[in-house]
């Protein structure tokens, strides 16, 4: 059982920021995102009358003046790798696509911090995260009167909807032990998430620790209504602490960091992107105009607890990512609460932006995707510009404050004393949130490596589930280590032999440089080389294939011949950690092969038949290990029919996994009431679970029951029966 490690008394260790994953409107990575804040891109889409009808609007919607069309929308929230987390497509049909999206974002996280996130079972890894409002089940799911999906039903609404099982689902599927929980705070969900992630590890109950959160608008693309008065922008631009700030604009997104104290970090030599050096959350309680305005007083009083707990004096600070809504009244009161915390540092010292003009406001992830920001600021020594600023808001007079805006990017170099920023946060509901970081400090220096002996190669495996997710692997590290000529090809190799899962399709390149490497990779990218057995052929330096067998001439025959067996499907390692390397580094992470998981909403009611109207139909068969092989018999096309109509799979075969096809223990209640209407025999869950779960199997089980049945059933019954089978 894992459990966290105990601290010294009185023991100061920060936390570091050693991962962190995103999708965002127009960014599906960390580096997307920083090329459109470096640009001042607003990633918005608009609506038309089409997608207003799609998403089950009335015709009086598209004539609503009040309708608001753009907003940033993130595209292929639809779309889902649902076997390689083990769900059957008729449970990823009905999960919220906001729990979907933290559960790969969770993935990648832990693969960006150079861990294999199926192997952290023996640590106490814990999760922390939050989601926006439930509206796939509000919209998609609740309006259609039979079940959304084949084999769905309350129970599997509950559990792929409710927010209370954000965090555990991530913790199930990955087999992480440490604490999980669900944390639902409005905006300042995913900085509360922190918050705690950071306790977590400074108390020695976790050893490494996930924090974020999503939301997903739904209907995606249908705008929004404007009310005057209201929070939400008259055009759905964000325009944050600007003289035109209307209003905020919904925005779609997810951001998980993976956090882990620095002594860890350093230790196992992860990549360090920051340092938190301090947290504070508080609520406004209700001394406030009302439940849903924002006060000062506690936004000052948790900017400087966190200031206090990180030990620095607000001149420490350089930059302050603000929660900026672009809402006149929200801005305003944000910028006095923070100017009372930071006035000691003087007019105009730290600069002062928000994320919100690019992405809109993404609610429970906001405060994470800003952290992401910054530490992305830090990495590029830039602070990007305040998209949709011109004129300073009339009502914040900018120059009696410690901040100041700029339409243009700055730089941001590293100085004699660490660069800091903070992340500030405040919701509906009254909670604040607040962090300070720091860059990372310097790696320590690297070894000497070893004189390179005759022959000696870096072995890159990569693996998937199949063929052409090898490929794309092996195309997205070429295109990285083009992209990071500097990244230590030893260092890489240590974090693909360390840092990822093992899957059925592997190759192994063998280099002994970096061009090697590049020459290898792009000519398995291509498909260029010869299969061997269940997984690729090995390549040697300068993109040349060879069978899985060591030449005496090459030079490392024991390494090779260990890659090989490897690629081979062995169950051993690909090869040895190089001399004396314990680095990771940032790699590309696993591309994900996603279909499209929907339950649409119903048209509108007022049409015809729309209240009856089909939610969804049944997936073809998933691609598995074992290769397809059709039911032998009718009392096996029977058990098959009952699984694909629980797992949402049509053309289930004899010999399928229950389980390799996302089954568990409700969907195989679900099968058993289905075959109790068909069969005359007692049968339950017992039956289909045994070994083995397969259709064929339980077709067996259940003629053993059906021959013993036999003996008391009527001549006229036995018929019926024989001929139901036939």
């Amino acid at each position: 059982m894992a459990a966290g490690t105990p601290l010294p008394a009185g023991s100061v260790d920060p936390v570091a920021v050693v991962g962190m994953a995103v999708r965002l409107p127009g960014a599906d990575t960390p580096e997307d995102f920083w090329r459109n804040l470096r640009a001042g891109t607003e990633s918005l889409t608009s609506s038309t009358d089409e997608d207003l009808a799609e998403a089950g609007l009335p015709p009086s919607a598209a004539a609503d003046p009040a309708r608001v069309r753009t907003r940033p929308v993130l595209e292929g929230a639809e779309f889902f790798d649902a076997a390689f987390f083990g769900y059957s497509p008729g449970d990823a049909d009905v999960m919220d696509p906001q729990h979907r999206l933290f559960l790969e974002c969770a993935w990648e996280a832990l693969e960006s911090a150079g861990y294999d996130p199926r192997g952290l079972a023996e640590r106490a890894v814990s999760v922390f995260g939050g989601t926006g409002p439930d509206s796939y089940f509000l919209h998609h799911l609740h309006p259609h009167r039979r079940a959304a999906g084949p084999g769905a039903g309350p129970v599997q609404h509950l559990l792929g909807n409710s927010a209370d099982f954000l965090a555990p689902r991530v913790s199930y599927v990955l087999d992480l032990t440490g604490p999980s929980v669900t944390v639902q705070a409005g905006c300042s969900t995913s900085l509360v998430a922190v918050h705690l992630a950071v306790q977590s590890l400074l108390t020695g109950e976790s050893d490494l620790a996930l924090a974020g959160g999503a939301t997903v608008y739904f209907p995606q693309r249908a705008g929004y209504v404007h009310r005057e008065g209201g929070v939400n922008s008259p055009d759905g631009h964000c325009r944050a602490f600007d003289a035109a700030a209307a209003g905020t604009t919904p925005g779609d997104g997810v951001a998980v960091l993976a956090l882990r104290r620095l002594s860890d970090a350093r230790a196992a030599g992860d990549p360090v992107l920051g340092l938190i050096r301090g947290t504070a959350v508080n609520n406004d309680g209700g001394g406030k105009a009302g439940f849903t305005a924002p006060a000062v007083d506690p936004q000052t009083d948790v900017a400087a607890e966190a200031l206090a707990l990180a030990g620095l004096e607000p001149a420490d600070i350089d930059y302050l990512e603000a929660h900026g809504t672009g809402t006149p009244m929200g801005d305003a009161l944000e910028v006095t609460a923070l100017a009372e915390a930071y006035a000691s540092a003087g007019p105009g010292r730290l600069r002062l932006g928000t994320h919100k003009p690019n992405v809109g406001d993404t609610w429970a992830a906001a405060g994470a995707v800003g952290l992401v920001k910054v530490l992305l600021s830090l990495a590029h020594e830039e602070l990007p510009p305040l998209a949709n600023w011109q004129r300073p808001h009339p009502e914040i007079d900018f120059a009696r404050t410690p901040f100041r805006l700029a339409a243009e990017a700055s730089a941001w170099p590293r100085g004699e004393r660490p660069r800091r920023a903070a992340v500030h946060t405040f919701g509906i509901g009254g909670t604040n949130a607040h962090v300070v970081l720091q860059e990372a400090p310097p790696a320590p220096a690297r070894p000497e490596p070893p004189a390179p002996r005759a022959g000696r190669v870096h072995v890159l495996p990569l693996s998937a589930r199949s063929d052409g997710a090898v490929r794309a692997q092996a195309a997205r590290l070429a295109a990285h280590l083009e992209r990071h000529p500097e990244l230590p090809l030893d260092a890489v190799a240590f974090t693909l032999l360390t840092g990822r899962a093992r899957f059925a399709r592997r190759a192994a390149v063998l280099a002994g440089d970096r061009d090697g490497a590049l020459a290898a990779l792009r000519v398995l990218a291509a498909g260029g080389t010869p299969s061997y057995g269940p997984g690729w052929a090995v390549l040697r330096p300068g993109g040349g294939a060879a069978e899985a067998a060591a030449e005496e001439s090459y030079g490392d025959t024991a390494a090779l011949r260990q890659a090989a067996a490897w690629v081979a499907g062995g169950e051993g390692e690909p090869a040895v950690a190089p001399d004396g390397v314990r680095q990771r580094v940032v790699l590309p992470t696993y591309p994900f092969e996603r279909a499209r998981h929907w339950v649409a909403p119903p048209p509108y009611a007022g049409e015809p038949g729309a209240a009856g109207a089909a939610a969804g139909q049944p997936h073809p068969r998933p691609a598995l290990e074992n290769a397809y092989a059709a039911p032998s018999d009718r009392l096996e096309e029977l058990v098959a029919g009952a699984w694909g109509d629980a797992l949402g799979i049509s053309g289930i075969g004899r010999d399928d996994n229950f389980f390799d096809l996302g089954g568990h223990s409700l969907l195989a209640a679900h099968v058993t009431a289905t075959l109790r209407g068909v069969l005359p025999v007692p049968t339950d869950a017992t039956d289909l679970l045994a070994a083995p779960p397969t259709p064929a199997g339980h077709a067996d089980r259940l003629r053993d029951r059906l021959h013993t049945a036999l003996g008391a059933l009527t001549d006229d019954e036995a018929a019926a029966l024989a001929a139901k089978l036939a």
